[in-house]
């Protein structure tokens, strides 16, 4: 089993015994693990019950499983799984996780395939049946099915594998060096771009950053990585993992299963699982990181605390390092980007949940509509025949299932009770926007109220995601309209993540609802809006006037008018526009509304047109009149443009007001209350007449 579903061809010196378990291992560990767990006081009884916060993907791939006729492959790089049948003669099918449709053909038998991959973009396959050549085939619509080959150019080397970094690139690894190809399949042959000789025990590669790591020297601890670009090979600089004893006999100690390479929050790193801490008074295993730059040396930086032995397997998920354990059928996570112990040169962290199990999955039975009615069958999970592929694949080969590794949120929340420590978890999560949004929900009502300081603490910490990417947009912005964005061809807009809670988030999804609900009591209610826009001002962001418009809503249902007085009179509220029209309809509740209204839009000296037109649309006609008297603009106002809103609101004693004002206003300006032809009110002074009656019509004053 082992043997048949290897990442790639099998490297020499494996002493795996035959037909072993390739198990979820990621290293020879102690036999004893689960005896040590128990004693280690890990007691977390395989926690199957809630709280599960990893999950196999709901759509896995479903493949051939793995038997004597068929072997199963994985290529890392685009993520398919091969099932070969007979050496191919009787079938290749290829699945992946993205492509639905798989790719299936026929290839001559001629010996056993120990490594298959196709080319990016699935134009040109690659099959490696011995230890010197590699066999090509194109799958370019119109070109001729003939293989070609490529042997090693190394005398006396064997081929590791192969790894394709382009389209049209292929790296053969051998035991001796490094050879990076182009392939030209018009011309069916292979050109050599470089090459370079080094002892190789075995490799790793990494699609992701296109990096491929060779362990070299007797112990294998001494990595070399390779970095290719567009026909380019770079080498980087070498580094030493640090073994965690002096070994005994100079052999290989240094194995594959035991490390791991994947990029987290943009960086790549290579892990390595320590099943011995170096320090003797530490007991269980640790998982150290190494940083590797693109240039630069590689420096150890990170060790995440197991605090157990045992047969381990590591994957990468939404930037979390898992550490699944089979011993507990359990995994942790860790997120090295929260805070952990920092001793100088490397920061220790311990795993941010408590262990739990994957989350129970069903495999649904297959076969014709009357069978399938059956119960699905219950996955094994941690199983001995799990293999983890970097950085979230999981495959059962004899179950014939790869699922993608996921991460759940909702669970973490009843698990991480610290709101702060919480936060700072999953704000760095891909789909973290409606989780937070519930999790300020949750802490503004009961039962789990949380205090204010809380509360200022998650409202600071959102602000100040959303101050970073306010930021980025108008430096991008900035860059852009300078002209100076031609020079920088690299320059994109900032992205806008899930992590970006606006005001508008907020408002909508939470503080509006809150509110609205009338739970908290309202000085907590008025507190806890009066907080978010503190957090605001705190960010120099520029506050939305519905959170202002909140604010005194909130103020005016409880009858706190001294409250609000105080909040305009010391500028706790911005001036704006919507405040302002907001305040005038407050008038008929709280007469001084009025005079702040005014106040507030003469220090904005705004368009005192627009007030009037919103009044207006919000039938507050008297409001606006007052409005336009209070700044001295009623002697050229419209006046169809009043009558008009007057008739419009159906109450007439509130046209016969407006009537009449406007009959005065003629009066006193033209010693005649009748309107004038262009001013076009005949047909108010029809409906006018229809009301009240004619005798009920201003006569003209004479002196």
């Amino acid at each position: 089993m082992a043997a048949a579903m290897s990442r790639e061809a099998p490297g020499p010196g494996e002493d795996e015994a035959p037909g072993a378990p390739a198990a979820v291992a990621a290293g020879g560990a102690a036999a004893a693990a689960a005896a040590a767990a128990a004693a280690a006081g890990e007691g977390e009884g395989r926690a199957r019950g809630g709280g599960c916060y990893l999950a196999l993907c709901a759509r896995p791939v479903h493949f051939e499983k793995a038997n004597p006729v068929n072997c199963v492959f994985f290529d890392e790089a685009n993520k398919q799984v091969f099932a070969v049948r007979s050496g191919g003669a009787t079938g290749v099918v290829v699945k992946g996780l993205e492509d639905r449709n798989p790719i299936s053909f026929r290839m001559e038998d001629k010996g056993e395939v120990k490594c298959i991959k196709f080319s990016l973009g699935n134009k040109i396959l690659a099959v490696q049946r011995t230890l010197k050549s590699v066999d090509f085939l194109n799958f370019i619509p119109d070109s001729p099915q003939l293989e070609y080959t490529q042997e090693c150019k190394t005398k006396n080397a064997n081929i590791l594998g192969f790894c394709w970094t382009s389209s049209t690139e292929i790296v053969f690894i051998t035991d001796q060096g490094i050879e990076f190809y182009q392939v030209l399949p018009e011309k069916r042959s292979l050109k050599l771009l470089k090459n370079q000789s080094i002892n190789v025990n075995w490799y790793m590669y990494c699609p992701e950053s296109s990096v491929i790591l060779l362990s070299t020297t007797v112990l294998g601890n001494v990595l070399q990585p390779f970095y290719f670009k567009s026909g380019t090979m770079s080498k980087l600089s070498k580094f030493e993992i640090e073994l965690p004893a002096a070994p005994k006999s100079s052999k290989l100690s240094l194995s594959e299963r035991d490390i791991a390479m994947a990029t987290i929050y943009g960086q790549l790193y290579v892990l390595y699982l320590r099943h011995h801490s170096r320090t003797s008074n530490s007991t269980g295993a640790e998982v150290v990181l190494y940083h590797l730059p693109r240039e630069g040396s590689c420096k150890k930086t990170h060790i995440l605390k197991l605090n157990r032995t045992g047969k381990f397997a590591l994957n990468v998920v939404d930037n979390l390092v898992v550490v699944h354990h089979q011993d507990t059928e359990t995994s942790v996570i860790f997120d090295i980007k929260l805070k952990g112990e920092f001793d100088g040169s490397t920061t220790i962290h311990q795993f941010v949940l408590p262990p739990r199990s994957i989350q129970p999955y069903q495999i649904p039975v297959a076969g014709p509509a009357s069978v399938t009615s059956q119960a699905p069958v219950p996955c094994k999970l941690y199983s001995s025949s799990w293999i983890v592929f970097q950085p979230d694949i999981i495959i059962s080969a004899s179950e014939g299932y790869l699922w993608s590794l996921q991460v759940k949120l909702e669970p973490v929340v009843n698990l991480l009770l610290d709101k702060g420590k919480l936060m700072d978890f999953l704000l760095q999560r891909k789909e973290c926007k409606m989780v937070i949004l519930s999790v300020c929900s949750q802490m503004l009502s009961e039962p789990e109220r949380g205090s204010l300081s809380v509360i200022a603490t998650v409202f600071d910490k959102l602000n100040h995601e959303y101050k970073k990417y306010l930021e980025a947009e108008q430096s991008y912005t900035m860059v852009v309209e300078t002209g100076l964005s031609r020079s920088n061809p690299l320059l994109k807009r900032p992205v806008r993540t899930q992590a970006v809670i606006d005001q508008s988030d907020m408002y909508t999804h939470v503080l509006s609802v809150f509110t609205e609900k009338k739970e908290a009591p309202h000085k907590f209610t008025i507190a806890v809006l009066m907080e978010y826009i503190r957090s605001l001002n705190q960010f120099q962001i520029a506050v939305q006037h519905y959170l202002y418009e909140l604010v005194i809503k909130t103020l005016v249902q409880h009858n706190l008018f001294y409250m609000l007085h105080q909040f305009l009179q010391y500028h706790v509220l911005s001036d704006s526009k919507p405040l302002a029209c907001l305040l005038l309809s407050l008038e008929s509740i709280y007469p001084p509304a009025h005079q702040l209204s005014l106040d507030m839009l003469k220090r904005l000296s705004t368009a005192n047109d627009e007030i009037v037109e919103v009044l207006l649309s919000k039938h507050q006609v008297l409001a606006a009149l007052r409005f336009i008297r209070g700044i001295g603009g009623h002697d050229s106002i419209s006046a169809r443009k009043f009558l008009d809103a007057a008739k419009q609101a159906e109450d007439e004693m509130l046209f016969y007001t407006i009537f009449r004002f406007f009959e005065q206003r003629n009066q006193r300006l033209r010693g005649n209350p009748s309107f004038t032809p262009g001013e076009h009110c005949e047909e108010h002074v029809t409906f006018f007449k229809q009301v009240f009656g004619e005798q009920a019509l201003m006569k003209p004053t004479t002196f």
